[in-house]
């Protein structure tokens, strides 16, 4: 039988530089954002460009390999999975985040193609 897997691919650019920090067991992680652009015709005739965001999460060496060579607007396709989770804010407000796992990254633009994995 056929799996189902949980897999995102995006083709994007960075809206900014990752930001790597450590967890209290020393784990680096980098958080960052992808902007992806789909374009189409209206019903007037009219291109219309919509802009969507992805908030990423690297673990280990993605991490570092992030925080080293990434910067804003840097064109990248990533590879990962959606996590889902939640947490409470310092208001006690229940919060819900989704965000894609990367477990893949490839670097086109900014001279040379590399993929860590």
């Amino acid at each position: 039988m056929y799996t189902m897997k949980n897999k995102v691919q995006l083709i994007g650019h960075l809206g900014n530089a990752p930001e790597v920090k450590a967890t209290t067991s020393g784990k680096k992680m980098a958080r960052f954002s992808v902007a992806t652009n789909e374009s189409y015709k209206n019903t007037k005739g009219e291109k219309v460009t919509e802009t969507q965001w992805h908030t990423l999460v690297a673990w280990g060496k993605l991490a570092d390999v992030a925080g080293k060579y990434l910067e804003k607007g840097r064109e990248v396709v990533v590879e990962g999975k959606l996590v889902n989770r939640q947490y409470e804010d310092k208001n006690g407000q229940k919060k819900y985040v989704t965000e894609i796992q990367v477990q893949e990254l490839l670097m086109l633009s900014g001279g040379h193609r590399s993929v860590i994995e």
